[in-house]
Parts: structure tokens; sequence; C-alpha cells
């Protein structure tokens, strides 16, 4: 008869899925006739898809992507053209994240750039790795905010930790010294060790007046572009020239975000 105090000390001891496993082996019944080595394989089996489900769990819920739903298998690509779902699974197939490459998504507003990055960056925490979204526009403020809370060296070597940072909306309104001395810092501790995905709408060769300094953009365009790989996506916005389709073809993320 199962003792339930050792489901208790299992649970105690945050052996949830060994714990949930030994339960269900004692209702099914049928799993009685295994040996003693089999019933174990299968509990030690059970406990360790359980804790990478929580790891996967906790990567998702700290990687704050503006849409976390979205998966690679879910992506559309008509109507778009300079990436299709080959070069995309190509892509998160390949070796990116341990060579520390940078993924550039440009195109118009409406393409699904974002999307793209955040699909992108889901599927790097279902592989167990981690990832951080952070939209360039507001990065100033929150950094100022570091800054003046005395965390912002031990928020960047946190960052630094992190395998896939998405940078969205890169290049979108100005940028003041402050800023632009912190991308270097952050881009800098990440150059060729840590994957960085950008989304931009201006193109790579005014990003050096967009940064301003010539010394600091030289520095933070040689990083980022050392290991590089750049779609340009064209097509027509999912925000406006098939906003009506995407009300009548529900789906299970952003209709007007998705690629």
């Amino acid at each position: 008869m199962l003792n339930n105090a050792t489901i208790a000390q299992l649970r105690a001891l945050k052996l949830q899925g060994f714990a949930d496993a030994l339960q269900q082996q004692h209702d099914q019944g049928d799993c009685l006739g295994l040996s003693f080595e089999e019933r174990l394989a299968l509990l030690v089996e059970r406990e360790v898809y359980a804790r990478g489900d929580r790891k996967r769990t906790r990567l998702l819920q700290r990687a704050q992507l503006k849409y976390p739903s979205a998966t690679l298998e879910d992506a559309s690509f008509e109507g778009i053209r300079g990436i299709d779902r080959s070069a995309l699974m190509s892509l998160a197939l390949s070796t990116w994240i341990e060579r520390g490459e940078t993924i550039c998504f440009a195109g118009a507003t409406g393409l699904g750039k974002t999307w793209l990055a955040c699909a992108l960056a889901q599927y790097a925490c279902r592989q167990g790795r981690s990832a951080l979204y952070l939209r360039v526009p507001r990065l100033g403020e929150e950094l100022r905010i570091l800054h003046g809370a005395g965390s912002f060296r031990r928020w960047l070597q946190a960052l630094a930790k992190i395998d896939v940072l998405v940078l969205d909306d890169w290049g979108t309104g100005p940028i003041d010294a402050a800023l632009r001395a912190d991308l270097l810092e952050m881009i800098d501790d990440r150059s060729a060790q840590r994957a960085t995905i950008i989304t931009h709408q201006l193109p790579i060769e005014h990003w050096h007046a967009w940064l301003g300094d010539p010394t600091v953009a030289d520095a933070i365009l040689d990083r980022l572009m050392q290991h590089c790989r750049r779609f340009s996506l064209e097509g027509e916005s999912r925000r406006t020239g098939r906003a009506g389709r995407a009300q009548t073809k529900p789906s299970k993320t952003d209709p007007e975000a998705q690629p």
C-alpha cells in the first residue's frame, strides 16, 4: 500500500515530478508489475522533465518578451519577403547563440520584426537559454533610474550573462551621451560571447550618424558587426493592409505583429 508519508516527504524535498509519478504508478496498477529498476527509471525521468518545465517557465517569465506566446512553429510568411520558414528554422537550429552572433531584423513598421525577435528568444528559452527583451526608446530612462539607485553596475554584470538580448526599435528616437555610453558597455560585454537580436527601421548605414559620437559609434558598430546576420523584411504591413483579414482569421498570437 502506498505510504502517504513518503509522498509528503518527496513533496517537502521539492521532488514534485517524482511524487506525482509515484502516485500515478500506484493508481494505474499495471506499473506495479514492472521491476524496481524500471519503476525507478520512470520516476527519475518524470522528475527530470518536471524540473526542465519549471526552468523553462522561469526563463520565459524573466525574459519579459513583448510577445511571450510567439513561437517559430506559428510563424506565417504570407506577403513577407526577405525571410521564409526555411531561413528562420535554419537560423534557430544553428549555433548563433554559442557564437555570440548579432541578428538584425530590418524593415518598415508592421512587418513582424518584433514578433520574430520574440519567437527566436522564446525558442532559446525552450532550449534552456536565458533571454531578455529591452525596448531601446525606453532604455535611457530605465538606465537613469539604475544609475540613480547605484545598481547599474550590478545590472550590467547580470546582463552580460544573458544568452540572448533583444534590443527592439533600435535607432528610433534621439539618443544622448549617457545612453550612448551605456550601450557601449552593454554591447562590449557581449561581443562575440553572447547573442543579440536587433530590430530596426533605420538603415544600418545611418546608425553611425544616429549614435552621434564617432569614436563610440565606431566601437559599437565594430562589436555588433563582427558576426552579424541581416534580414531585410519587405511587404505589406500587418497593422494596415491586412487588418481586415486578420480579424476574420483568428490566431493564437497577435495577428498584427505575427510575420
